[in-house]
């Protein structure tokens, strides 16, 4: 069978410890996952600020080691994966961050960023291939080529920057996009825009996406498949129609409760209450002293992954009774089988 393309096996990031700095945050824990090459997919990991999603785009690109556990490309593990392989990795996984306007040097113009990964990679036989190119990947993404090369970064809007590094991994044709937070700096008005060249890169040039976001609504709009992490664990997944319309777990209730509607009579419940059940650092459920239903075992015991339904599963005690997952069953939970988290 072949290996995955990339694949985290229960994967653990601990910060801090150490002789002068005894406080250690586990941003990521026991996380495993596998993403195929084919068929390809869209799915999407929500949660609030810590919960650990950055960290997990950064361990999936290379960028910091895991504590414990590996992440693999093809099969080889990123931390003894040698140099021919790290190149077809750069070209294969590609990465749009946060914010744009970060990743431009202000003092080139947006060309720079298209004909750098060219050049590099040997994309193009000559300056007219290159060019042409350019153009197909900026079309692909909704803009139109004589508004914006030969400008610089200042001179084009968040939407049309945060687009042009879209083009930029249409490039290079990749088999995956980790897109941590795309939007989340762009107009209301545009996010459409970039979700919508996300989607059509799914769809006509077959590159799955792991979107990464805070956002239940655009998850939600983009998302096949949906992994809801709190403190650096999987409290929820599953098919994103299904998720976000009956949640089971309690902070993914939350996080749905505190999405405002356009309805006078709603309930806007953007955060919990205490539950009253104080919790031991390292023991028992991670939301148990924000859980509106933690019974005294929640700050215990911790609890296991629950297959409740056919594509979903929910990490509480609510569901006690319903078969468990292990982290090598985690694929038959989505839609498509391709993404798997423990």
């Amino acid at each position: 069978m072949e290996a995955p393309l990339l694949e985290a096996k229960n994967v653990t990031k601990i910060f801090g410890g150490g002789l002068f700095n005894k406080n250690v945050t586990v941003a990521l824990e026991n996380y495993s996952m596998q993403l195929h090459e084919s068929p390809p997919s869209i799915t999407a990991v929500v949660g609030e600020s810590g919960s650990g999603k950055t960290t997990l785009a950064r361990l999936l690109l290379g960028l910091i080691t895991p504590t414990s556990g590996v992440v693999a490309y093809r099969g080889l593990s990123l931390a003894t994966m040698g140099g021919s392989d790290w190149r077809r990795f750069r070209r294969e996984v590609q990465v749009i961050m946060q914010d744009p306007y970060e990743v431009y040097n202000p003092f080139y113009k947006v060309d720079h960023v298209l004909t750098t990964p060219i050049d590099h990679f040997g994309l193009a036989k000559s300056k007219a291939e290159g060019r042409a190119m350019i153009e197909q990947a900026l079309e692909a993404v909704g803009l139109r080529v004589e508004e914006t090369l030969g400008r610089y970064p200042h001179q084009l809007s968040g939407g049309q920057r945060q687009r042009v590094m879209v083009a930029r991994a249409l490039l290079l044709r990749p088999k995956v996009i980790l897109a941590d937070e795309p939007v989340s700096m762009i107009d209301a008005s545009l996010r459409a825009t970039i979700l919508g060249s996300l989607s059509r890169l799914n769809r006509e040039f077959g590159i799955s996406i792991l979107y990464i976001t805070h956002d239940l609504t655009t998850a939600y709009q983009i998302g096949e498949n949906i992994v809801v992490l709190y403190r650096g664990a999987v409290a929820e997944l599953g098919e994103v129609g299904q998720v976000v319309k009956e949640p089971q777990h309690p902070y993914t209730r939350l996080l749905v409760g505190s999405i405002p509607l356009p309805d006078p009579n709603h309930s806007w419940s953007a955060e919990a209450a205490s539950s009253g059940v104080k919790i031991t650092r390292g023991v028992g459920c991670k939301f148990a002293d924000r859980c509106p239903s933690a019974m005294e075992r929640c700050a215990r015991e911790e609890p296991p992954l629950f297959q409740t339904g056919d594509h979903r599963a929910a990490a509480c005690f609510l569901y006690e009774g319903a078969p468990t997952l292990k982290p090598e069953h985690m694929a038959n939970v989505f839609v498509s089988g391709t993404i798997a988290a423990a």
